[in-house]
């Protein structure tokens, strides 16, 4: 996969425009659009900031992969980190509840699934 699709990936996980990853960059979103037409990669330093800014490595941007790690777990870590970054806002709202509050949440999530209609 080429480093544009990988972003785009990234940015489908985070809910994340081209727009807004632009400004958070620091480059126009027009710099994006070319890229990911042209199939170029960035100057290391955007590629740097690009990275940052979505939570990978850019070797991951670049290669679509991460250096293995000793870690048994290696493929459910990174995708219990992509859930954590799609889910980010979620997560620190229910960090935010009174234990009351959480655990109506919990029993309305529990019970949600087990609902028919009849």
């Amino acid at each position: 996969m080429a480093f544009w699709d990988n972003v785009a990936i990234e940015l489908d996980y985070l809910g994340m425009t081209n727009k807004e990853l632009a400004d958070r960059v620091g480059i126009t979103a027009s710099n994006i659009g070319k890229g990911q037409k042209k199939g170029s990669s960035p100057s290391a330093d955007t590629a740097i900031k690009i990275a940052k800014v979505l939570g990978v490595s850019v070797e991951y941007l670049v290669n679509g992969t991460e250096s293995q790690n000793s870690s048994k777990n290696y493929e459910e870590e990174q995708n219990q980190l992509r859930l954590y970054r799609k889910h980010s806002e979620i997560i620190k709202k229910c960090e935010e509840l009174t234990p009351e509050k959480e655990k109506l949440l919990v029993d309305f999530i529990s019970n949600f699934g087990e609902s028919r209609v009849k």
